[in-house]
């Protein structure tokens, strides 16, 4: 190794490591090796053994001395070239998105209506549909179907439906204006809200014990459903039909979207709009809550508009903007990826699936003969269900990337009955 004098100069020094040297292709270098095909005429035998010799030896080599052994292989290389980061990658590159629904299911007289909410897919893994006066449960466990209610015409048709986040209430909301509590495990209503709207409700969301309402004479109530006097709040900005309603995960902010090109950004502590967003140019329903970045909301304009764009919601500004080329009808983040889906109507009435942030296309999922009405996600944020006018709801499994579930809760999945505030 290199040593300094006395004045401090480097001195290249270098002790060669007899070990470590290869003394067969030393002496063919040393003693002229293929430079002698060059000078010296040699017969054809010759000099088909000296190019062997040369390929044997690995003459692409240029030092003779070598000063340091190789290090031996490492079991930790090996490990390296299989390491998590290499492994993830390849399981990406192996996903393989299904575009071929895994059940249909008919949807006979649902309401092709793009202002309406009529699918819902609950914490127990039971989807609700309604099918005008009718509402029905279908277990994605079990397969089976059973009906919850059906409304007379002076009640209905049924406009919206929203489980609670227990998963065993359900809210109906109604043409005529009222809205219902019913307990799916015991099929039976519990309670009937009314004398806060005046016409339709087509959107209904829950946070916690709230449950907010909004229709077609463009009020947002929030209703306490544990107390007789359920109306706590109004909040008041739309000037039409308000047809999205979508809380985020922390409870404090909801954002409303109506048939005005309107988004609306209000907070829980307040009766006060905090963000106006007019940016869309037509009908806005499509709402949904990035799972992974608070303060960030995408939404999606109907036809005439096509855009989906993102928000955030702590300052108003929109963050982007993609022109789909078709009407956006539905919104779902996935929980796993940074991906999000997307449902259309006009023209090829298709479920996109795009990465996010640079919103290229992943997936097409193709099969509606009419426009996309709702999507709604499994529990385990795994698969998706639509519904479309063609009176018919799919089942698309693996549209998102399937979690890694650890032990704990897959505990949890199985308690039946979670403890949830009294409804009276």
């Amino acid at each position: 190794m290199p040593r300094k004098s006395n004045s401090g100069e480097n001195l290249d020094r270098f002790i060669p490591n007899r070990s470590a040297m290869d003394f067969d292709y030393a002496r063919y270098m040393l003693t002229g090796g293929a430079q002698n095909d060059d000078v010296e005429p040699c017969s054809p035998s010759k000099h088909l053994y000296r190019k062997h010799l040369a390929e044997i030896l690995n003459i692409n080599r240029t030092r003779i001395l070598a000063f340091k052994n190789k290090a031996p292989p490492s079991s930790k290389t090996i490990h390296r070239s299989v390491s998590p980061i290499t492994h993830r990658k390849s399981v990406q590159q192996r996903r393989r998105i299904q575009k071929i629904p895994e059940r249909i299911l008919d949807a006979p007289d649902i309401i092709d209506d793009f202002y309406l909410n009529l699918l819902d897919w609950g914490s127990w893994n039971v989807v609700a549909i309604a099918l005008r006066n009718d509402v029905y449960l279908w277990s994605a466990s079990e397969g089976s179907t059973t009906q919850l209610l059906s409304a007379d015409d002076e009640t209905g048709p049924v406009t919206s439906v929203k489980w609670a986040p227990d998963g065993r209430h359900l809210a109906v909301g109604f043409r005529n204006s009222h809205v219902q509590l019913w307990d799916s495990s015991v099929v039976r209503p519990l309670r009937t809200l009314q004398g806060g709207h005046r016409l339709r409700v087509s959107s209904l969301d829950w946070n916690d014990h709230i449950l907010t309402s909004a229709g077609m004479d463009t009020k947002i109530i929030n209703n306490d459903v544990r107390i007789r006097p359920h109306i706590v709040s109004t909040y008041r900005g739309h000037n039409a039909e308000v047809c999205g309603l979508k809380w985020c995960s922390s409870g404090r902010q909801l954002a409303s979207g109506g048939n005005d090109n309107l988004v609306h950004i209000w907070s829980s502590s307040s009766n006060q709009w905090l963000h106006r967003l007019d940016d869309h140019s037509a009908a806005v329903k499509a709402l949904s809550w990035c799972p992974f970045q608070s303060n960030l909301l995408a939404s999606g304009g109907g036809l005439g508009d096509e855009c989906i764009r993102f928000w955030n919601t702590k300052t108003g500004a929109c963050l982007n903007s993609v022109d789909t080329g078709s009407q956006v009808c539905s919104l779902l983040w996935s929980t796993h990826r940074r991906e999000l889906l997307s449902g259309h109507g006009f023209s090829d009435n298709q479920l996109t699936l795009w990465k996010y942030p640079s919103m290229v296309k992943i997936a097409e999922l193709e099969g509606h003969t009419s426009r996309v009405l709702g999507m709604a996600q499994s529990p385990d944020g795994n698969n998706v269900a639509s519904i479309a006018g063609d009176e018919m709801m799919r089942i698309w499994k693996g549209v998102f990337a399937t979690p890694t579930v650890g032990k704990g809760a897959e505990e949890r999945n199985r308690e039946p009955f979670p403890n949830i505030p009294r409804i009276r």
